[in-house]
């Protein structure tokens, strides 16, 4: 099969597509034909050796992959072939086959393409389990999105709606902002703005956000500091900016604010029921037409180094995705 192959860590254009031998197919285990597979900013960093999963190369990254199941394992209940599938992995995505723990396998509802299930998993799994389990964001709240145009952002603004939040979001150019809008945002603001927290404020009726939620870090997660409502949440999703930022702990205390990292990938050993439940219900979500996933572009497996350079330079908004076959 052909496939992306990572054979040192390093930069996007170290990659190689080449044709590589067919994964196995272990106890428990299902073998998808791949038609399309989500690309993530965390690609960049696993492939650089930077990531919290770190395998040794040569290897085939990519998380998330949909299209139909080939073949399945001994122990295998759920699954059969021909099931239109998306499937969440460590890594192995950018490849014509893709095999995956059937845990980690949901069923695509009838009439979604696979481009979009491809870039449904990792994006919305984030955001609602972020929003919901840890959060706690409720209906009547405020909250502010940060990259609210981008494939994490863009859901959260999505999401925060259904849950019945103002949602307040940020984005850099009025181009974004209006991507932002058209998913749902009641407020939008440039996030270059130097008055940005007064402006959020402002918009927050002078008390502040609830839940700010931040894939983006560096100066944006420094200012939503001071414009979380006391008794606030912020959600540390991801840094695409590539700044970690530093916070300020006695704005924190005197606050009450809390600041909570989240990495969805964990919770599949954390809280594989709460995972697999979110999940579930994003998918009748999808299913009854109340989520509009954005795919603003594809590219055949080959010109995976390409799509990969677009994202890292954030040339793109909403979904990247790489399509097979």
């Amino acid at each position: 099969m052909r496939a992306v192959v990572c054979k040192v860590w390093g930069g996007v254009d170290d990659l190689v597509v080449e044709d590589v031998a067919a994964p196995a197919v272990g106890h428990g285990d299902v073998l998808i034909r791949a038609r399309a597979a989500g690309i993530n900013f965390a690609d960049t960093l696993i492939i650089a050796g930077r990531y919290q999963t770190r395998p040794e190369p040569p290897f085939i990254p990519g998380f998330e992959v949909a299209g139909e199941v080939i073949r399945c394992g001994a122990g295998v209940t759920a699954c059969r072939p021909g099931d239109a599938v998306i499937a969440i992995v460590d890594y192995g995505a950018f490849a014509e086959e893709v095999a995956a723990p059937e845990s980690n396998v949901y069923r695509l509802p009838a009439g979604v393409e696979p481009a979009i299930g491809a870039a449904f998993p990792i994006a919305y799994g984030t955001t609602h389990l972020a929003l919901t389990h840890r959060a706690g964001l409720e209906a009547g709240q405020t909250l502010l999105v940060h990259g609210a145009a981008g494939g994490v952002g863009l859901t959260a603004v999505e999401v925060g709606k259904l849950l019945g939040a103002t949602v307040i979001a940020t984005a850099t150019g009025e181009e974004k902002c209006a991507i932002a809008r058209a998913a749902g945002a009641d407020h939008t603001i440039d996030s270059r703005a130097p008055d940005l927290r007064e402006r959020v404020k402002a918009l927050a009726e002078g008390r502040g956000v609830d839940v700010v939620y931040d894939p983006v870090g560096g100066a944006l997660f420094e200012a939503s500091v001071r414009c979380t409502a006391p008794g606030g949440r912020m959600m540390i999703v991801g840094f695409a900016s590539g700044e970690f930022p530093q916070i300020p702990a006695n704005i924190l205390m005197v606050k009450n604010i809390a600041v909570i990292g989240f990495h969805w990938g964990a919770y599949r050993t954390l809280a594989p029921d709460a995972m697999r439940g979110s999940m579930e219900e994003l998918l009748r979500w999808l299913a009854e037409g109340r989520l509009k996933p954005r795919v603003s572009r594809t590219f055949p497996l080959a010109d995976a180094v390409a799509a990969l350079t677009a994202l890292k330079e954030r040339r793109t908004t909403g979904k990247v995705v790489l399509t097979t076959g």
